[in-house]
């Protein structure tokens, strides 16, 4: 499988590397053709690894990940262009964090609307979904967690997408919680916060959310 990925931070690096581990092709897109992260990380990631700018990695990829940051996403779609996504499974890793303040971070949507549905009106095309916002870069590739796999909350508005996501999740070593459609993205990003705030308080980044049913 061809995978792009948009953003060349931890986020973005660490699930390059993830795909690359399972076998897939991986093209690590930027704003610019020329950009050091990108150009580097392919270099050290090998023959299945490349980098250009979003419009490359969206044409590049059958699967798409979105990781830049939550400001940026619907500009980088744009840059991308939206019809490079048209039919693709595009997994939506971000967050609409506000740090003008600080920390913790805020929201700069939410309640009526949120960051997945404005990434979904940005590329209507797309098969957009949810996943991998609710816990940190490093837990994000089988992560080894007491009590068993952890729990990722996934939605989007492509039935067929959502047990798409769910079949990568599993090869990612996490369970998937499908909550239904892209409006979902409304609770879970907010779910983000609860992550940070009790990483700010027990001062540590390794947990994650377990759902747990009778």
């Amino acid at each position: 499988m061809k995978v792009g990925i948009f953003g060349t931070g931890d986020v973005g690096r660490t699930l390059a590397n993830a795909f690359l581990s399972l076998g897939h092709e991986v093209k690590m897109g930027a704003r610019e053709a020329a950009n050091v992260k990108a150009a580097q990380w392919a270099k050290e990631a090998g023959a299945k690894a490349g980098a250009g700018t979003f419009s490359d990695a969206a044409k590049f990829g059958e699967v798409i990940v979105l990781a830049t940051l939550g400001s940026g996403t619907e500009s980088a779609i744009r840059m991308a262009g939206p019809e490079n996504l048209n039919g693709k499974l595009v997994l939506d890793t971000t967050n609409p964090l506000d740090f003008s303040k600080g920390m913790p971070p805020s929201l700069f949507v939410g309640t009526t609307d949120s960051l997945g549905e404005r990434i979904q009106r940005a590329a209507p095309g797309a098969h957009v979904v949810k996943c991998f916002n609710t816990v940190g870069n490093a837990l994000m590739f089988r992560p080894k967690l007491k009590g068993g796999p952890g729990d990722m909350f996934i939605c989007g508005n492509h039935e067929g997408a959502r047990k798409r996501t769910a079949a990568l999740l599993a090869d990612f070593g996490w369970n998937a919680v499908d909550i239904g459609g892209i409006e979902g993205s409304r609770y879970l990003e907010p779910m983000c916060l609860t992550w940070v705030l009790h990483g700010m308080r027990a001062g540590t980044w390794n947990h994650a959310f377990k759902f747990i049913t009778t």
